[in-house]
């Protein structure tokens, strides 16, 4: 039987606005179904005090927000959004449109509440993630200035474009040595939420980040 949310995210990804330059990424519109998207932005989540703002999301590790199979009990629209996410016919849309290979990968979602002075240096992803898409959820005043940065390739890395940042837009990328983003410093009024979105190695080693234990299918 179909996924609607499933649908729904494919059409999005197949009319998402594609660029080669300074290297290859989509911006996609209207992700998902509008009711889902609002619930997962009215998710009862608090964003973690005493965060440092380093540059580095891993400095905060202790405190990051995934969206693990225990939380997708308690809420069904995070558990609708894995469920979508898993379905095989996203998988072999995300397979066809961005030529690469998603067998034997693991679905990982983190919940980002992003405050005040954060910022994210210009970085690449590591190997492990295959696919990296971000799903941005807040609205409010100064949010269309929080989309993700795409960084030139070349040192010291700065600022080519930056992702629109609306509610259910997104930006999505397949990791490699030359996808430098980040999120360059400026003040947040109030708080950037979005869901980091990746597919990620069978060996993957923070099991507890996962939002299924399931490999990829297609």
């Amino acid at each position: 039987m179909s996924n609607a949310d499933a649908d729904h995210f494919i059409r999005s990804l197949q009319g998402s606005d594609r660029h080669t330059k300074p290297w290859r990424f989509w911006l996609l519109d209207d992700l998902y179904p509008a009711d889902m998207v609002n619930e997962l932005d009215a998710l009862p989540f608090a964003p973690p005090k005493d965060m440092w703002n380093e540059g580095r999301r891993e400095v905060n590790n202790a405190k990051r927000v995934f969206l693990t199979q225990e939380v997708q009990a308690q809420y069904p629209c995070a558990g609708r959004l894995a469920k979508a996410m898993s379905d095989p016919a996203t998988i072999r849309a995300i397979e066809a449109e961005c030529k690469i290979d998603l067998a034997g990968t693991y679905l990982r979602m983190e919940y980002c509440m992003d405050v005040g002075d954060f910022w994210l240096e210009p970085h690449t992803d590591i190997s492990a993630k295959k696919y990296t898409m971000l799903l941005y959820l807040s609205t409010g005043e100064g949010s269309d200035n929080c989309g993700t940065d795409v960084n030139a390739v070349e040192e010291p890395h700065p600022l080519v474009a930056e992702a629109p940042f609306a509610k259910n837009k997104g930006t999505l990328f397949i990791p490699g040595h030359d996808t430098w983003h980040g999120f360059h410093k400026r003040r947040i009024l109030g708080v950037r939420k979005s869901i980091i979105i990746n597919y990620v190695v069978w060996d993957w080693k923070s099991r507890h980040e996962l939002a299924s234990t399931t490999l990829a299918k297609v």
